[in-house]
């Protein structure tokens, strides 16, 4: 009764049926302060973009917690209304400036390349496409800004029928790694990502399913669009309360991958190289011998997972890699050795080495890795002490020493003892 309803009067429908609710997606304060963390550090006042901002919930707290300036984008007048009204109220008008526009063409004045510290789109990219999101937002950052984009991704390798079908009328999902890949192609690296909980969805939908239940679709003079509207929203809550566990929101902090460095996996005409590269960055040729006898390890090497960076010239210029342990009986990854030639230490080359192996890691859908390392430069890479993960070195080490990554907070974090190959000989 509703196919012939035109994509215009659907649309004002759903912002009919939204006006006025907490949030127009799934989130919480927490949650947003819990990226806010992971996107830092910022400037004192750092210029932040809040791209589909709807009424502004995560704008109101970037302009008051974190001293932003906010501009606030969304196509729906009376959202951004709604967002002036609430930021004049709190004393925030001078932070906050909304605009009317289109997320997908920020080619106006009013978006010049480089003039944004953060680019904030809480649960609004899918309009455009998150590939697409990432790809054409990052020329608006600063040096060194960073971008917040959250999808809806599947949390199961094989949802149910129910589920596949519901989204593949309402836009297809990836899984973390498939989303992973994507921010990867389009040119950035990952800084951390957050698999939303689900208090989260309970914040959007129990008000959205409030608001449904008291409408009534008999009354009269319903619009043909407001039917449409009450019926693909009662859909929606119903295939989140039978198949919830099978996906969720997952929230990326990206930022643009180091242009002067191109990093790939390494290759069999690498290993002179590579092992040239470790040997010099090293007191002795131990961390080089150590990579060449983790190469004859079947169990503990894997071979995209040893990453290097290029300089300019095409020589190898800094390495990374990853290799198969354990914590307690749960397979993780081991990152060592970590090394810079000379020539090129201090430029950024080593960092950008090991953030794309993580990212490769992340892609190939590995979940935790560990290291041993220097306290002032792995927490950077999103690295904290692994005793509060409930991970233990099975050797004596400062506890600040030994670090974890979670790259996969949708499974639960293994604890225990780090069990290393026998070429460590730890």
């Amino acid at each position: 009764m509703t196919d012939h309803i035109d994509d215009a009067s659907r649309t004002e429908a759903f912002f009919t049926l939204h006006h006025r609710l907490p949030r127009q997606s799934p989130g919480s304060d927490a949650t947003t302060r819990r990226l806010l963390a992971l996107a830092g550090p910022l400037p004192d006042r750092p210029r932040v973009l809040d791209l589909g901002c709807g009424p502004g919930r995560a704008a109101l707290l970037l302009a008051a917690e974190a001293g932003a300036e906010v501009t606030a984008v969304d196509l729906h007048q009376p959202f951004l209304d709604e967002l002036d009204e609430a930021a004049k109220a709190r004393g925030l008008g001078g932070r906050i400036r909304t605009v009317r526009a289109d997320m997908g063409d920020l080619t106006g004045p009013g978006f010049p390349a480089g003039s944004f510290d953060l680019i904030w789109a809480e649960g609004s990219a899918y309009c455009i496409g998150f590939a697409t999101a990432v790809r054409d937002w990052q020329r608006l950052l600063a040096p060194g800004g960073a971008m917040m984009i959250s999808e809806c991704v599947w949390t199961t390798d094989a949802p149910s029928a129910g589920a596949r079908d519901f989204w593949h009328r309402n836009g297809s999902l990836r899984t973390l790694p498939e989303t992973t890949a994507a921010a990867v192609t389009a040119g950035c690296t990952v800084s951390a990502v957050l698999l939303q909980p689900d208090s989260d969805w309970d914040t959007y939908y129990v008000p959205l399913a409030e608001r449904v239940e008291s409408a009534d679709p008999t009354a009269p003079g319903l619009s043909p669009g407001m039917e449409w509207a009450l019926a693909a929203t009662r859909e929606e809550l119903a295939v989140r309360r039978e198949y919830g566990a099978e996906y969720g929101y997952a929230a990326y902090v990206l930022r643009p991958a180091d242009p002067r460095w191109a990093t790939r996996p390494e290759t069999a005409a690498d290993r002179e190289a590579v092992h040239a590269v470790n040997s010099a960055a090293f007191p002795t040729r131990d961390e080089a011998d150590l990579v060449d006898t983790l190469r004859a390890d079947a169990e503990a090497w894997l071979p995209h997972l040893s990453y290097v960076a290029e300089a300019p010239d095409g020589s190898v210029a800094a390495y990374a890699l990853l290799t198969r342990c354990r914590v307690g009986d749960a397979p993780a990854l081991a990152l060592a050795p970590v090394a810079t030639s000379p020539a090129h230490q201090r430029q950024g080359a080593g960092q950008a080495v090991v953030r794309a192996v993580l990212d490769e890691a992340r892609v190939r859908g590995e979940a935790l890795v560990v290291v041993l390392g220097h306290p002032d430069y792995y927490p950077r890479f999103g690295f904290v002490p692994a005793s509060r993960h409930g991970i233990r070195p099975g050797f004596e080490v400062p506890d600040e020493a030994i670090m974890a990554l979670v790259l996969d907070d949708s499974v639960p974090v293994p604890v225990g003892m780090i069990r290393y190959p026998a070429a460590f000989g730890v």
